[in-house]
């Protein structure tokens, strides 16, 4: 029943969603960008959506290939991403939801807790300093990256299988997806943290698949159709994504249901890894150029 609701709540967003997209398209459909190859837009498409499928998320890996390959003028990029990647994000949340037992309290709350966190505790997170909580999550993911390999290897015991949390544990479960919904304003991503907190709740990983797919299938349309009204995404590149987009989801998810305990947990621990390498990543780059623009200040003077 729960999960039926779900399916139809992400099935009116769907149809929502096209409205406002074919409508924008046609409506300019003779001012498609012409410096954005159509073939190169569907490759990216289909990666990026593949690995997303996988856990690895979308986002950046698509801000760079879209940068590197000068494909989506800067000021449109974040548009680009967020509609380029509706339809393969809901197609990504209804193949899991459908196909992957959860208990339905656990399903719906954990979803609900992030939706709720992205819209109602933005505001509070978004006064923290972006660069601690890309630290505190870089920290934690490497932490929990430890634990989750000695589990499967046996070192640690609490290989988990649970498909449902019940008292205590869910209320956790559901306060941190909370915080993990908000983060993601700050463009801290939701998947590996999301697959670290199933781990450390004694759940199977690939009950996390319909839990973060669900959040960001239910975040993104409405996020979208601001950027689609205000023209600021490619059309072209999110036109020819679509299709290859949603065929990358098809066959990378019959890859994860595929997979047993133990390869999947050896691929939560890259997929946290490349998080935490990211995290770090981006604080070296913004620790720099504040130094840069500290140094340039100072010159001035």
């Amino acid at each position: 029943m729960v999960s039926n609701l779900l399916l139809g709540g992400l099935g009116i967003l769907a149809v929502i969603f096209a409205v406002y997209f074919v409508r924008d398209i046609l409506a300019h459909r003779g001012e498609l960008e012409k410096g954005t190859n159509g073939l190169l837009s569907a490759l990216i498409g289909f990666g990026i959506n593949f690995l997303d499928t996988l856990g690895i998320g979308s986002f950046a890996l698509g801000l760079a290939l879209y940068k590197s390959l000068h494909q989506v003028d800067d000021r449109k990029i974040p548009g680009t991403l967020n509609v380029s990647c509706v339809p393969p994000v809901i197609a990504e949340a209804c193949f899991f939801i459908s196909a992957v037992q959860v208990e339905p309290l656990t399903l719906a709350a954990m979803l609900v807790s992030a939706t709720l966190g992205a819209w109602i505790g933005a505001g509070a997170v978004s006064k923290l300093s972006k660069q601690k909580v890309q630290l505190f999550m870089g920290i934690a993911l490497v932490v929990i990256g430890v634990v989750i390999v000695c589990q499967t290897v046996g070192l640690v015991p609490g290989k988990g299988e649970a498909i449902g949390l019940h008292g205590v544990k869910l209320i956790i479960a559901v306060v941190i997806n909370f915080f993990l919904g908000a983060i993601m304003t700050l463009g801290v991503g939701l998947y590996a943290p999301c697959f670290a907190l199933v781990s450390l709740l004694g759940m199977d990983p690939k009950v996390a698949f319909p839990i973060m797919m669900g959040s960001c299938a239910y975040l993104m349309p409405v996020a979208s159709i601001r950027f689609i009204k205000e023209g600021m995404y490619n059309r072209k590149m999110s036109l020819f994504a679509v299709i290859p987009s949603v065929i990358g989801v098809f066959i990378a998810s019959r890859l994860v249901l595929g997979l047993s305990h133990e390869v999947l947990s050896i691929v939560i621990v890259i997929v946290m890894a490349y998080s935490a390498l990211s995290m770090f990543y981006s604080l070296y780059k913004e620790k720099k150029a504040g130094e840069t623009e500290a140094e340039g200040g100072e010159k001035k003077v």
